[in-house]
């Protein structure tokens, strides 16, 4: 009976929510850093999906060291989901707003990146 009421407890139990950040791999110059800017930027932190990732630039040649990368970002831009500092995966270019928004959706929904709270 224990056990039951034991297993019955932590199944109830509130699993706690990857929080996850959307690292911007840019460089000065790069014109399809800005096309994303020009398409994307003013919106992604007042849609569901920059919600749930918040997004972080980071200059190509001067990588930050609390982010371990699968390997290093070669492409400018390239959008690496990170969580605990650790990449998930990346999307590497910017292929136009529709193809960003699909990769990125797709992106957070494979690693079971949370609904934002507010959502």
């Amino acid at each position: 009976m224990k056990r039951f009421l034991l297993a019955l407890v932590l199944s109830t139990a509130p699993l706690p929510a990857i929080t996850a950040d959307l690292i911007m791999v840019e460089q000065n110059g790069c014109h399809w850093c800005a096309r994303w800017n020009a398409d994307i930027a003013h919106i992604y932190p007042k849609t569901d999906d920059g919600k749930r990732a918040p997004l972080r630039r980071v200059d190509l040649r001067d990588l930050p060291d609390d982010i371990t990368f699968a390997s290093q970002p070669v492409f400018t831009p390239t959008f690496v989901l990170v969580e605990n500092g650790a990449e998930l995966g990346r999307i590497e270019g910017y292929a136009g707003d529709e193809f960003f928004w699909f990769l990125l959706s797709k992106l957070l929904n494979e690693h079971a990146v949370p609904p934002a709270p507010d959502s």
